[in-house]
């Protein structure tokens, strides 16, 4: 297909789907614990906090390995870079499932497939510029980002199912198996480019990671971006995180709290497909952002205060989609305001914030949480305030210039 004298290939789309694959088992296997935390505590016979830290490991290593992740992706390309994160994925996430009854082997397992997490999802953006015209990027992003929503899905929904018919042994070597063959698709049908780029070399050429990096941090726009992420993507890591400890003093048992969270994360699906392919088409991005943080406020609010199940399943929905349709245009964005520094770097950043913020949420909504009844209520007004300057700070971005250029 030849679009303005270049070339764009089919075989992006094959790229694409195996990358999303690895994406979709990488987190699966890190949300596997958060909605069956009661029956964790009771099979292992440790504390809640310690089951958290299954999910809360993810985080803390992404701190340590982003930024030699994104030089690494940066300075030898996606075979490596992401091959590495597949690698660590596929074998430990099947080492998991054989150590399976012993919670230490289980933690460090764990732990090193968090190790793999920052070589795959901070290529994100740069699976996109390698193998996707200017146009279709937000897109592809988009895709990618939905990858990450769909394992976290399938892990809130099948879980607590799973959990119940064949236990946690028997879940945990299952998902094992699933990670392997993830991993051996992913090899078998990575390519690192095309033949010839899709796109004009003028949208192609990135300078050097560090060279990037600190071009980045004295960007206002992208000081607010950061600031975004870190309130938004650290909000959704900690209500996913204790999704079943928020709404058990109200009454929800596990099976709900996993269908809300799978219905949080199903609006991030339809989000992820819908509003950023509306900002490729209308060349925009900081209106659908601005939108992206109002829904999520709204749904937020929902979130805390319904009182009925399809109440619940509602908000849940309305602030998935809204708050995960603003990642893949918000990694689009921060790596169109910061060219040309490159992706993986930019990427990486962002999604470092998230983490940041979601250590920090997780333990204050577990500190903060009311001693007599366990009600999560009072954080998430919290989070509800942090929001809604995030709103304000949304309106002070300024599009990329060379994005409305073309």
């Amino acid at each position: 297909m030849e679009q303005n004298s270049f070339k764009v290939y089919p075989y992006r789309w094959v790229v694409l789907l195996a990358f999303m694959g690895i994406i979709v088992v990488n987190q699966l296997l890190w949300i596997t614990f958060a909605p069956i935390t009661t029956n964790a505590v009771q099979y292992y016979g440790v504390s809640e906090l310690s089951i958290g830290l299954l999910s809360l490991s993810f985080m803390i290593v992404y701190i340590l390995v982003s930024f030699p992740a994104s030089w690494v992706i940066d300075t030898y390309g996606i075979r490596v870079g992401v091959g590495i994160g597949a690698a660590l994925t596929g074998i430990f996430g099947l080492v998991r499932g054989l150590v399976a009854s012993d919670y230490k082997l289980v933690l460090v397992a764990q732990i090193i497939i968090a190790i793999g997490q920052p070589f795959i999802l901070n290529a994100v953006t740069t699976v996109a510029a390698r193998w996707f015209p200017i146009e279709e990027r937000a897109t592809a992003t988009g895709l990618g980002s939905l990858a990450i929503y769909l394992g976290i899905l399938v892990g809130l929904v099948l879980t607590p199912y799973l959990a119940i018919q064949s236990g946690i042994p028997g879940l945990l070597v299952g998902y094992g198996i699933v990670s392997v063959v993830a991993m051996l698709i992913f090899f078998l049908f990575i390519r690192e480019r095309p033949p010839s780029p899709p796109c004009p070399p003028d949208q192609e050429g990135r300078s050097l990671a560090l060279d990037g990096l600190s071009k980045m941090v004295h960007q206002r726009d992208f000081i607010l971006l950061l600031i975004i992420f870190f309130v938004g993507l650290g909000a959704f890591n900690a209500i996913t995180t204790w999704i079943e400890e928020v709404l058990n003093p109200r009454g929800f048992n596990i099976t709900q709290a996993g269908n809300v969270g799978g219905a949080m994360i199903f609006g991030g699906i339809l989000g992820a497909l819908v509003i950023p392919l509306l900002s490729d088409r209308s060349r925009r991005r900081v209106p659908f952002l601005i939108l992206a943080v109002l829904g999520a406020t709204v749904g937020l609010i929902g979130v805390t205060y319904a009182g009925t199940y399809p109440l619940l399943l509602i908000a849940s929905f309305i602030f998935g989609f809204f708050l995960l349709s603003a990642g893949p245009i918000g990694f689009q964005y921060g790596a169109e305001i910061t060219y040309p520094a490159p992706e993986g770097t930019s990427n990486g950043l962002l999604l470092l914030m998230g983490q940041i913020s979601g250590i920090i949420f997780i333990l204050g909504m577990d500190a903060f949480k009311s001693p007599d009844t366990g009600s999560m209520t009072m954080p998430l007004l919290v989070l509800i305030g942090m929001m809604i300057i995030c709103l304000f700070l949304g309106t002070r971005l300024k599009e990329a210039k060379d994005w409305r250029m073309r």
